[in-house]
């Protein structure tokens, strides 16, 4: 199984000019390959404005569409309050399904009352159910990864030579 951990911070400027200009720099190249190779993905965004984050819908509006089709996604916010759990169903959920990717049942939602004290436990709890899900999720049959379109590529001078017979 393959992973990678990265914040999307780190790639902000490179986001915003591929969706401004369409190139891709390497470095994100590396990340949107590292993100479109995995056998699996673990989503997670900050709370924004009751959705996701628009930093992060904007990375996967700069992935080629077809990319992330029948893989296994764990689904996962963070927030203020629990009032905003429900981002994951209502937002996060529609992103991966129009994307194609089969998104696990449980989805995990972190508030800030989740991290430290008697939350902890709970929280980790959750996580755990989710990632026994996801982990499930992959000893299955395996996804069948888009084609690549130009792998065979016919000679231009062999279409040429079509036309003439």
């Amino acid at each position: 199984m393959t992973c990678g951990s990265w914040p999307c911070g780190d790639h902000a400027h490179a986001i915003v000019d591929a969706m401004l200009t369409g190139l891709v720099s390497d470095a994100l190249a590396d990340v949107i390959g590292t993100v479109t190779g995995a056998d699996a993905l673990v989503a997670v965004t900050p709370t924004f404005s009751a959705s996701f984050s628009g930093l992060f819908k904007s990375f996967f509006d700069i992935l080629e569409p077809g990319v992330l089709k029948g893989m296994s996604v764990l689904l996962a916010a963070t927030g203020g309050t629990v009032r905003h759990s429900l981002m994951i169903d209502y937002a996060l959920r529609p992103l991966f399904s129009y994307l194609g990717a089969r998104t696990v049942r449980t989805g995990v939602f972190a508030a800030t009352e989740d991290f430290g004290g008697p939350g902890a436990a709970e929280l980790q709890r959750r996580i755990e159910d989710a990632v026994g899900e996801l982990r499930s999720c992959l000893t299955g049959p395996q996804r069948q990864r888009p084609a690549d379109e130009f792998e065979q590529v016919t000679p231009f001078e062999q279409l040429l030579n079509r036309g003439k017979q």
